[in-house]
């Protein structure tokens, strides 16, 4: 069975990470993604082969960052500062569902891609717009990227074990990556929208607002009883059974007990340290708390005897909760995440048989799926003239001759 997307048609002008991750998450569900590159440059991230230093070029000159963010997609390159470009995009929005773009407010507004012109040609239009700080406000023109907004949002210092430490900057692109689910979340329910109400609208979604929700449990305590979490570094961690400990081949454990006084006796037990059950500093959760750096430096001596499968079977015959810490690279061998298909294979064309990161979610009867690595650059840019634009040869060729496309 198809997608659930099957039939649902996409234009997507963006850039980068935070709209491509939206279109592709559209894709993987079944949708018809065209992404419009810049006539050529294309994408920069085309040509995005370090990240933080370390190189991320495939073979045949590919960058895993492009590829990533661009699979199940058909790419077309079209000059949008002429006006004849325009009207090859105004032509195609009124063969499409969904409209997605990351240009600031002023830009769309000036090259006359905002949502105001695109409505004129197709009412239904689903408009996706996604920005650094939102589309209001003092800021909504600033140039954004990950970084920016995982500062402007809390969330560096929330990462930072202790006040007063420096920021954390999280690598990976998580304010990009947030940005894009959110943006993917607000084009599906504007799609629901149009189904029932026969209508079209423009939606957006933020780095700054995506990552507010991320944290809105962290953000409602400020809110409701006027400050943020608690931080503090894992040696004076309030429930101690609610900490990491490393363990005697250097691997890191994590105990998940949020009802520490049910699993106390337990958790002494199965670690050996009965003598602690009734022991007066630890006899339940307030005042281990006020003894925590004290039994944190007890059980790092006692973690630090095993190694981290001996105490995970310890764990797990002993029904307490705990999970192991994993390294990123430690994913592609997690029987869990094999077991769920989170990374699965994938048989390129180019690069042959790969793992990739697949989709997070499963629908049982109308699953997404990767069909297509990501498009070389205007690849498709013909076929969709042709087949959705309704141009002829002859119009193509002029649109070459003129260099729209």
């Amino acid at each position: 069975m198809s997608g659930v997307l099957n039939g649902i048609r996409i234009l997507d002008t963006t850039i980068w990470q935070l709209g491509p991750t939206a279109t592709m998450m559209l894709a993987d569900l079944g949708a018809e993604v065209i992404k419009v590159e810049q006539r050529l440059i294309g994408d920069p991230g085309r040509g995005y082969k370090r990240l933080r230093g370390q190189s991320i070029e495939l073979p045949d000159g590919r960058s895993a960052y492009f590829e990533h963010l661009n699979r199940n997609k058909k790419s077309i390159a079209l000059d949008l500062t002429k006006e004849a470009g325009k009207m090859v995009l105004y032509r195609l929005v009124a063969k499409c569902d969904v409209f997605v773009q990351n240009f600031r407010p002023s830009v769309a507004k000036r090259l006359r891609l905002d949502y105001h012109t695109l409505s004129k040609y197709n009412p239904k239009l689903v408009y996706g717009s996604g920005s650094g700080f939102g589309l209001k406000g003092p800021d909504s023109g600033q140039r954004a990227f990950d970084a920016l907004g995982q500062a402007r949002s809390g969330i560096m210092t929330a990462a930072a074990s202790e006040p007063g430490m420096p920021p954390v900057s999280i690598a990976g692109g998580i304010a990009d990556a947030m940005g894009g689910v959110m943006l993917a979340y607000s084009v599906l329910a504007a799609l629901v929208a149009r189904e029932r109400l026969g209508i079209g609208q423009e939606v957006d979604a933020s780095h700054l607002g995506s990552m507010i929700w991320l944290q809105n449990l962290n953000v409602a305590l400020v809110l409701s009883v006027g400050r943020e979490v608690a931080r503090h570094g894992r040696a004076k961690a309030f429930n101690p059974l609610y900490n990491s400990y490393q363990c005697s081949d250097g691997k890191w454990l994590q105990l998940g007990h949020l009802q520490p006084d049910r699993y106390w006796a337990p958790f002494c037990r199965a670690l050996g340290i009965e003598e602690l059950t009734d022991d007066p500093r630890f006899k339940n959760m307030d005042i281990r708390g006020e003894h925590s750096e004290e039994l944190v430096t007890y059980l790092d001596r006692i973690f630090a005897t095993q190694t981290r499968e001996e105490w995970m079977k310890i764990c797990r015959d002993a029904n307490l909760i705990y999970s192991p810490v994993n390294t990123v690279e430690d994913l592609p061998n997690d029987p869990q995440v094999l077991a769920n298909n989170y990374i699965t294979d994938f048989d390129h064309p180019t690069l042959g048989k790969i793992k990739v990161v697949d989709i997070a979610v499963h629908l049982s009867k109308t699953p997404g799926v990767i069909r297509a690595p990501a498009p070389e650059y205007a690849q498709h840019t013909e076929e969709v003239l042709l087949e959705i634009g309704g141009y002829s040869w002859e119009e193509i060729a002029t649109l070459k001759e003129q260099e729209v496309i």
